[in-house]
Formats: C-alpha cells, sequence, structure tokens
C-alpha cells in the first residue's frame, strides 16, 4: 500500500534506536499498547446518555 518493506521497516528501526536508545523502548512499546488498549475501550464502550427529563433540569441562575 506505502511500499513499506523490510528493509524500510528495518532502517526506521534503526533510527529510533539511535534516537530513543534501548532502554527507553519498552516503555514506548508499553505506552502503546496502552494507548490502542483505551482507544479499543472507548470505541465499544457505549456513550453515556443523559435520562434527567427536560423539565426536571435545573437551569442557572
Amino acid at each position: 500500500m506505502f511500499g513499506i518493506g523490510m528493509p524500510e521497516l528495518l532502517v526506521i528501526l534503526v533510527i529510533i534506536l539511535i534516537i530513543f536508545g534501548a532502554g527507553k523502548l519498552p516503555e514506548i512499546g508499553g505506552a502503546i499498547g496502552k494507548g490502542i488498549k483505551n482507544f479499543k475501550k472507548a470505541t465499544r464502550e457505549p456513550e453515556e446518555i443523559d435520562a434527567t427529563p427536560e423539565n426536571k433540569k435545573i437551569e442557572p441562575k
């Protein structure tokens, strides 16, 4: 689709290793994983519905 093959992925991985270092990669991977998990959870949960009747809402004075 984007023309990204194995050599390109290796180059990207090497650049990431140079920028962040090997010590930070597990933290970055964990943060990305948590972000994806939260995104999936948010898309599966139904939105909260306001069940307060219109005539019972409290208007600010």
